[in-house]
C-alpha cells in the first residue's frame, strides 16, 4: 500500500533526488541562481523584500488525549533511547534540538547517538544551530544515521557541508525563519528533544535556574508547540510545579533525567569580552557617535547589539554617552550580557527583551529581575506573524563576513566560499529602523568590502550603514541619515572610496573563491523563499 502521508512522500523524494546529479536552478529577484527543489521539497525563489505573500493556515501537531498519559503526571522514562523508542523513531524522521547551551550542549549528540543505537537511518537533524563541539555528528552522517542538516552549521559541520560530503542539501534559516518554517509546515518535526536546565516530571521546563542554567529557552518553544512528540531532558528535576516555566508540560510527552545536559564553562559565549583592538574600538566608538549625531539616541529609543567584541564596546561607549546626555532607552533587545544588565541596573533602560542569554550575569538577571524578559523568535522575529519586535527597534548593530558596494551582506561564508557560520537573528534584525554593520575594513589582509558578496544573506536595501575604522558609509537610499550626519564631524565616506583605500593597503582585490557548480546548501530569506545558494568548493 502506498503511503499518502506528505512527510513520507517528502522523505522518499529527497532519497530519490540524491540519486541524481541533475539539479534544476532558477534565477531569483536578487539575480542569484537557486535550486527549485531542495531535499525533495519544491522551493519559491526569492521575490524581493516584502514581495512574497503567504497563504494557508498554520501547521498543527496531532491531537492527544490526557487518558494516554499518567494520571499522577509523572512522564519520566529511564533514558533517551527508551524515550525515542516510545516516540516511534524510525528511518527518515526529523529530530530537532535547540542551542541555548551553545558549545557546551550535550543533549543533541546524546539524542543522535541514541538514535544510532536504535539503528535508524536517514534522519534529518533540525537544530536551531550547531557548534564545533558537535562535530562528531559528521561520523553519524558518514554512518548514514543523519541524512542532512537543516540549521546553522558553525565550524567543522559547515566545512563538511561545503566540501559536498553531506548527502542532502543544507538549509540555512534565521531564528525567525526557523519559526516560520515550522509554523507554516515547511518543516514538520517528528521528535523534538529539549535540553532543560530545570524541569518537573510533568514536563514543565525553565532555562534560568539549575546548575546548567542558560537563561531563555525561546528557541525551543516552537519545537514544543508543533512537534509530534516532545522529550524534555534535564539535569535538575524539581517537584511539580517548575516555576517559572518557559516550556509547558502539556506539550511534553516524556521526561528524561541525565547527569549533565551541558558543560557550564562552555554555555557562556567565548566572545563576550570587549575588544582590545584599537581599530575595533574605533569602530565601536564611531557607531555610538553616529547614533548620537543622527538623533537616534534619544529618550525612549531602543537598540540591539550582539555579544561580539565590537558590539560590547559599542554598548559601553553608548552607555557613557547616554549618561552624559541624560538619555534613557525604553528597551534594549538581547542577546543579553552583563553590559546590558548593568545599563538596566543603572536606570538607562526600562527593560531587556531577551532572546538569548550570553553570560552568567545575564542568566542571574533573567532569573531574578522581572524587567529582564525572556522572549522567543515568535514574538521577536517571525515574519509570518502579526508584526514582531524587530521592526520596533530603532537601531541594531551587527557584524558580517563581507559587505559589497551595493550594501549586500554575507554572514555565512568566508571569501573562500567555506560555510563556517549560521545566520542567527541577523536577517531578522534588518527590519530595525537603522541597520548598521560594524566591521573591520579587512581581516588577515583580505578586504571585507567587495564588489559582490560570495553568499547573499541580507539584501542591501535593508542595510543602512557600514562602519569601519576607516570611515562610515551610509546607504544612498537613506537620504535622511545622510542629512542628519551632514553637520557632524564624523568621517562619512562613499563605500567605494573605503573599498579602494583598503585594496591599496591589502595589495588588491581578494581572489575569487574557487567554487564548483554543485549546490550544497541554500540560504532562506525571512519569508521562506530561497535567497542564495552555497556552492561546493572545488
Amino acid at each position: 500500500m502506498v503511503s499518502t502521508d506528505p512527510q513520507e512522500k517528502s522523505r522518499r523524494a529527497y532519497k530519490q533526488e540524491n540519486m541524481s546529479d541533475r539539479i534544476e536552478l532558477a534565477q531569483n529577484a536578487a539575480r542569484r541562481m537557486v535550486p527549485v527543489m531542495v531535499n525533495g521539497r519544491p522551493q519559491i525563489p526569492y521575490l524581493g523584500v516584502n514581495e512574497y505573500q503567504p497563504r494557508g493556515r498554520k501547521a498543527t501537531p496531532p491531537v492527544r488525549s490526557s487518558k494516554d498519559y499518567p494520571e499522577n503526571g509523572d512522564k519520566r522514562v529511564d533514558d533517551l533511547e527508551t524515550a525515542l523508542r516510545k516516540c516511534g523513531l524510525r528511518d527518515g524522521m526529523v529530530i530537532s534540538n535547540h542551542h541555548h547551551l551553545r558549545d557546551g550542549d550535550r543533549v543533541a549528540l546524546l539524542a543522535l547517538e541514541a538514535a544510532a543505537k536504535i539503528g535508524v537511518q536517514n534522519l534529518m537533524w533540525f537544530p536551531s544551530a550547531s557548534f564545533p563541539s558537535q562535530k562528531s555528528a559528521i561520523d553519524l552522517m558518514q554512518a548514514g544515521v543523519i541524512h542532512h542538516i537543516e540549521g546553522s552549521m558553525n565550524g567543522p559541520l559547515g566545512d563538511y557541508c561545503t566540501q559536498g560530503k553531506m548527502r542532502g542539501m543544507g538549509v540555512l534559516r534565521s531564528h525567525g525563519g526557523r519559526w516560520q518554517a515550522i509554523q507554516d509546515g515547511e518543516v514538520h518535526i517528528d521528535i523534538a528533544v529539549i535540553a532543560a536546565p530545570t524541569a518537573d516530571a510533568f514536563g514543565n521546563a525553565d532555562g534560568s535556574h539549575g546548575k546548567s542554567a542558560c537563561g531563555s529557552l525561546g528557541f525551543a518553544l516552537a519545537d514544543s508547540i508543533y512537534a509530534d512528540q516532545v522529550i524534555v531532558v534535564t539535569d535538575n528535576l524539581v517537584p511539580f510545579p517548575c516555576i517559572p516555566w518557559q516550556i509547558q508540560g502539556n506539550n511534553v510527552d516524556y521526561v528524561v533525567e541525565v547527569e549533565s545536559i551541558g558543560d557550564p564553562a562552555k554555555i557562556v559565549s567565548g566572545t563576550t569580552q570587549i575588544t582590545r583592538s584599537p581599530d575595533r574600538l574605533r569602530i565601536a566608538e564611531l557607531v555610538a557617535r553616529f547614533l548620537r549625531a543622527t538623533g537616534i539616541m534619544r529618550n525612549g529609543f531602543s537598540f540591539q547589539a550582539g555579544a561580539g567584541g565590537i558590539a560590547l564596546a559599542f554598548v559601553d561607549y553608548l552607555r557613557q554617552m547616554m549618561k552624559e546626555d541624560g538619555v534613557r532607552a525604553r528597551f534594549v533587545r538581547g542577546g543579553s550580557t552583563r553590559y546590558l544588565v548593568e545599563m538596566m541596573q543603572e536606570g538607562l533602560t526600562d527593560y531587556i527583551l531577551d532572546g538569548q542569554t550570553f553570560d552568567l550575569d545575564a542568566v542571574k538577571s533573567i532569573a531574578s529581575d522581572p524587567r529582564h524578559v525572556p522572549t522567543s523568535p515568535f514574538t521577536s522575529y517571525n515574519f509570518h506573524g502579526k508584526g514582531n519586535f524587530a521592526s520596533l527597534v530603532d537601531a541594531v548593530v551587527l557584524g558580517a563576513t563581507e559587505v559589497d558596494v551595493n550594501f549586500n551582506g554575507n554572514v555565512v561564508t568566508h571569501s573562500d566560499g567555506r560555510l563556517l557560520h549560521g545566520i542567527g537573528g541577523w536577517q531578522n534584525c534588518l527590519a530595525a529602523g537603522c541597520a548598521i554593520l560594524a566591521v573591520p575594513s579587512f581581516r588577515d589582509r583580505i578586504p571585507v568590502i567587495v564588489d559582490e558578496v560570495t553568499t547573499l544573506t541580507g539584501p542591501g536595501e535593508l542595510i543602512d550603514v557600514v562602519v569601519t575604522e576607516r570611515g562610515i558609509a551610509i546607504n544612498p537610499r537613506r537620504q535622511d541619515l545622510l542629512d542628519a550626519a551632514k553637520e557632524s564631524k564624523l568621517p562619512i565616506r562613499p563605500i567605494q572610496d573605503i573599498k579602494a583605500e583598503v585594496e591599496r593597503i591589502c595589495g588588491g582585490k581578494p581572489a575569487p573563491p574557487k567554487l564548483g557548480n554543485h549546490p550544497v546548501a541554500v540560504v532562506k530569506w525571512v519569508d521562506g523563499t530561497v535567497l542564495d545558494t552555497v556552492w561546493q568548493i572545488s
